[in-house]
């Protein structure tokens, strides 16, 4: 008999609510959190420490971008549960963390718990929590994650019938695209698979990088289609849209360009308006509901939403539930993006096998016959939902000679090494500025003026701006401009060719630190009158939907002194707003509540966007949010100039090794 006793693992032994409001008061669970788990706590009065602790836990995680709370990776890295401070911070007041907690805890011992519980459901029960495979989920969650599950699923399975001559229709669409070798059908041109892949699937995913023509695929697909239609007298119902007023406008400037391949006749036919898909679904002030929902569908036949890697669970949950069962949905974007601001990645699920050969037989087969390309190197085993997979892997805006697009290769491949070869190649378009602080001149030179000796010159002369190039153009007034439309175009156009980024939003690295010290560098530049409340040339950032100005979460605008809408001769502040439609919105800044100044964005809120020169602001420290795609879609948000800013090579390497995971049980569901 041993004469060692095992350890009682302490989460057995401590009072589940203190613990709870301890972690609360030191800023490691939200107060939300708390408040979750003392409503648990009322409805089951004995609720374990097990299920009460886990319910905290599966809340906070939601609130990082977790679906659910992964029991098996909880305790195998239980303090990435919680928002622990830094390394370092010691003390005897310590409360205990999470690896102490649940010390000497199994994974059956915690199921076990959680499935005696009153609290803790399975699909059908009507309990506020949900176990699943081993994953604890809030209730809601559990649901928004079966429906997308399922719907995904069931339009995985309706197809359509090949269109007569597919091959030779792809051939005519896509000829002015293919190199010699792809006509020749000795290279894959992936462009004409994704439209062939798509022209028959209820639902399909076309991913790519910046620059590989996922927009202009897709304008070629969509006349292809349209075209059917119109030959048996019918014409589609076709819809665009993406998640932000920013992308919307994007795409609504890309598709108009590329509908000019289209013949005239199906051009007519074809929608040149992109909506958000809060317009699309149309928003209720106040609810999480939409106006179109599973008992109001969209009148659509085929939906394209890009952009899609910015989509998160509950909206995906909704769109799905607001399309017709017989529409066809189409979805664009880059799976190596970052996954949306909001619970879920659900691209990233999607796309899971995307980077691996997953095409079956009977595919590899059917796109031989229909296209004439040969893709059985990218055969093997994969599910129903990988075979309406494309990935469009040729970047037409990064040539051999981009260092931007090197970058963001090496990036994306997790090869370090390769990474500081890039730096090391002298490329004409990336720059990597040094600096222990944002007060260097370095930094200063970048922010007014972009810099513009750091880089090669361009064949065209054509030069790296900083911020000075937009406040110049406000400086001037309308009287340089055919009208004042045109010059507030001009400031806003001129602000779009630049911007700082960072993963931050705390500290001097971070969000609120940069735009301080910009104001401050544009202040004592004499660009702007003055670094405080409603000044011209603020820039601002929306961070809450506004119905009732039609603005969402996002959206950007500039404060500039334009002419009264009553009384042209009378000028006043209003803050200038582009829309996805191609007009512009003139707010009076006393109506905008929840806007924060935007020289500097985080990254996450620069998807959906491009700008000429970006500047990546590093912290002199590692964090948990810089993580390899986030630096790859810092860089990929910039088209001719990239500026890395930061002290030590060390981070940019730790960085690319650290992936971004996000617990969700929907990869399982679909494959």
């Amino acid at each position: 008999m041993s004469c060692f006793k095992k350890e009682i693992p302490m989460i057995l032994t401590v009072d589940p609510h203190d613990l709870v409001q301890t972690w609360t008061d030191r800023g490691w669970l939200r107060p939300l959190d708390r408040a979750f788990v003392m409503f648990l706590g009322r409805q089951e009065k004995d609720a374990s420490a097990l299920v009460l602790i886990g319910a905290a836990l599966a809340g906070h995680q939601l609130g990082r971008g977790h679906v659910c709370l992964d029991l098996s990776a909880a305790l195998a890295d239980p303090d990435a549960t919680l928002s622990l401070p830094p390394e370092g911070e010691t003390g005897e007041l310590m409360p205990p963390k999470p690896s102490q907690i649940l010390y000497n805890i199994t994974q059956a011992q915690w199921e076990e718990s959680l499935g005696a519980s009153s609290l803790v459901g399975t699909d059908t029960a009507a309990t506020p929590l949900v176990l699943n495979s081993g994953r604890l989920y809030l209730r809601r969650y559990w649901h928004y994650t079966r429906r997308v599950a399922e719907e995904i699923l069931f339009r995985v399975g309706q197809t359509f019938p090949v269109p007569d001559n597919l091959e030779n229709r792809l051939d005519k669409l896509f000829a002015p695209l293919r190199t010699p070798m792809e006509t020749q059908k000795k290279q894959v041109h992936w462009q004409s698979i994704a439209a062939a892949v798509a022209a028959t699937s209820a639902f399909s995913v076309i991913s790519g990088g910046p620059g590989t023509g996922k927009t202009t695929t897709v304008v070629q697909l969509l006349g292809l289609l349209q075209g059917l239609a119109m030959e048996k007298n019918k014409v589609l119902r076709i819809r665009l849209a993406a998640p932000t007023g920013k992308a919307a406008a994007r795409l609504t400037e890309s598709i108009s360009k590329a509908m000019d391949r289209l013949p005239k006749e199906i051009g007519a036919k074809m929608p040149t308006k992109v909506s958000t898909l809060h317009r699309l679904l149309g928003s209720r002030p106040d609810s999480r509901n939409f106006i179109h929902n599973r008992h109001n569908p969209l009148h659509v036949d085929l939906l394209v939403v890009d952009e899609a890697s910015m989509i998160d669970l509950e909206m995906m949950d909704a769109l799905l539930g607001a399309l017709p069962s017989t529409a066809r949905l189409i979805l664009l974007g880059d799976k190596d993006q970052l996954a949306s601001v909001e619970a879920g990645s659900v691209l990233g699920d999607l796309c899971a096998n995307a980077a691996n050969p997953c095409y079956r037989a009977e595919t590899v087969n059917w796109i031989q016959q229909s296209t004439g390309f040969d893709v059985s190197a990218f055969s093997g085993p994969g599910s129903d939902l990988d075979q309406q997979i494309v990935v469009l892997r040729k970047s037409h805006r990064f040539g051999e000679q981009s260092g931007i697009g090197a970058l963001a290769r090496s990036v994306n491949q997790g090869d370090k090494k390769r990474v500081v070869d890039v730096w090391n190649q002298s490329f004409p378009d990336i720059v990597h500025l040094m600096i222990n602080t944002c007060d260097d001149k370095g930094f200063r030179h970048l922010v007014l003026d972009g810099n513009p000796n750091a880089f090669a010159p361009k064949k065209d002369q054509d030069r790296p701006n900083g911020y000075r190039a937009y406040l110049e153009s406000m400086a001037q007034g309308p009287g340089k401009w055919e009208s004042e439309t045109a010059w507030l175009w001009a400031v806003l156009d001129n602000f779009n060719r630049f911007q700082v980024l960072t993963p931050l939003r705390k500290g001097s690295r971070g969000v609120e630190g940069l735009n301080t010290m910009i104001a401050n560098i544009l202040y004592q530049s004499g660009l702007i009158r003055s670094t405080r409340g409603w000044y011209p040339g603020r820039p601002v950032l929306v961070t809450r939907n506004d119905y009732s100005l039609g603005l969402m979460n996002g959206d950007i605008g500039i404060v500039l002194l334009v002419m009264d809408e009553h009384n042209p001769s009378i000028r006043g502040l209003r803050v200038v707003f582009p829309m996805a439609d191609g007009s512009l919105k003139r707010v009076l800044p006393s109506r905008l509540g929840e806007v924060e100044t935007v020289y500097a964005m985080t990254v996450h809120k620069s998807q959906g966007s491009e700008f000429d020169h970006t500047a990546l602001v590093l912290p002199d420290t590692m964090s948990p949010v810089l993580t390899r795609e986030l630096v790859y879609t810092g860089i990929t948000r910039a088209r001719s100039w990239f500026t890395l800013v930061g002290a030590h090579d060390n981070i940019l390497s730790s960085a690319v090794g650290q992936r971004t995971h996000r617990a969700s049980g929907l990869g399982d569901l679909i494959r």
